[in-house]
């Protein structure tokens, strides 16, 4: 099954994620298709897929959320000039690096060389670009002791980002997050060490069908994540936890070219839990589309610091002149009803009918009570 499963990891999972369309297409299922392959280059590693959604309808009108006011929902800016529960993140941001790997492997079922060792310095053969910005110091909901959210799809991610009064990461901000000043490949250095970040576990052979629709069971099985906060060295220089390793994440794009790496909103980074993935701070995958989500897929949160607003769309977005409400109507619910949620899982009642998967999706409550926490130190395979 995994062998099968992989040979279609690394390409192109072609949903239904077509740009405009002059219609609104009908609302997604609460499972869909299959796992299909294209000629995208490899990047990938264990990165299975299931998607649902589509491109929305062409730009009708609708108010942008007030992420300022918003923003107050997140605890007032403190002395880093960020919200509470974010860092400030500031510095050149190098475009292009060069890494010496000293060691390394081949993992035959993925197809993919991971470097155990690289050399202990990088060199920045690219442009630096100044940034400054917020990052969620944690996995969302950004709570330490809480299990990494999984299973929201691009949009989702977008608009629990934007009840918060934030956005989502792009992928620089990610990896500058991660590499911390030095442009290090790891948080915590340049030796690969999948104790420190949750890694290198084996392969457990999803059941498709039934990730396909969001089975409680099934996505409890599969977990073989720990929860935020659990790993006092998965911290980078900037102090924002858990970035590779453990869960994938979903960040923003940046490329806006006519190649493959522009063709999603959609990027992944950091690299799941199991053994020969990339669990390192710089590699993306470029070729899953906005409709895709998994059991190892979690988000993070961004925002503008020293109480600017934040505007909640991507940049690519921002560039095609997006209304967010086209963005809620991917989601399939709004900003106002996801705080209206958030607010119910604060009193802990939070709580959907069985099979309600959207409610459940919206409630973080789709792993089911089978999930056991990994061992960090268990012996690996």
């Amino acid at each position: 099954m995994r062998r099968v499963l992989l040979l279609g990891l690394a390409g192109l999972v072609a949903c239904s994620a077509a740009a405009q369309v002059a219609q609104p297409p009908p609302a997604p299922k609460a499972a869909a298709s299959a796992v299909t392959a294209s000629s995208a280059p490899a990047d990938a590693g264990i990165d299975a897929v299931e998607a649902t959604d589509g491109a929305s309808e062409d730009g009708a009108d609708g108010a942008i959320p007030d992420a300022a006011t918003a923003s107050a929902d997140a605890g007032a800016a403190g002395p880093s000039s960020c919200p509470e529960g974010m860092k400030l993140v500031e510095g050149d941001y190098c475009t292009e690096v060069e890494q010496k790997c000293l060691r390394s492997w081949f993992d035959k079922s993925n197809r993919k060389t991971v470097c155990e060792e690289f050399e202990p310095h990088t060199t920045c053969i690219g442009e630096r670009v100044k940034k400054r910005f917020c990052i969620d110091t944690y996995s969302w909901p950004n709570v330490k002791g809480e299990r990494p959210e999984v299973m929201n799809y691009f949009y989702q991610a977008e608009v629990k980002c934007a009840a918060v009064g934030k956005r989502m990461c792009t992928e620089s901000e990610w990896t500058m997050a991660c590499e911390g000043p030095e442009m290090k490949p790891y948080p915590y250095g340049y030796a690969r060490d999948p104790t420190k970040c949750n890694g290198d576990r084996p392969w457990d052979g999803p059941h498709m069908h039934l990730v396909a629709k969001r089975d409680a069971h099934e996505l409890g099985r599969l977990w073989q994540g720990v929860r935020s906060g659990s790993q006092p060295d998965c911290i980078s220089d900037y102090g924002v936890a858990d970035l590779p390793g453990n869960t994938d994440e979903v960040v923003a794009s940046e490329h806006f070219g006519s190649d493959w790496k522009s063709k999603y909103d959609s990027v992944h980074t950091g690299g799941p839990w199991y053994k020969g993935v990339r669990n390192q701070c710089r590699p993306k995958i470029y070729t899953h589309d906005e409709g895709f989500y998994y059991y190892f897929l979690s988000f993070r949160c961004c925002a503008e610091p020293d109480s600017k607003p934040t505007d909640p769309r991507t940049p690519k977005q921002i560039k095609a002149n997006w209304p967010f409400s086209r963005v809620e109507h991917l989601a399939r619910f709004s900003v106002e009803q996801m705080r209206e949620k958030l607010e119910l899982k604060r009193q802990g009642k939070c709580t959907c009918r069985e099979h309600d998967v959207l409610c459940k999706t919206m409630c973080g409550t789709l792993l089911g009570p089978n999930a056991v926490d990994a061992d960090l130190h268990a012996p690996r395979p």
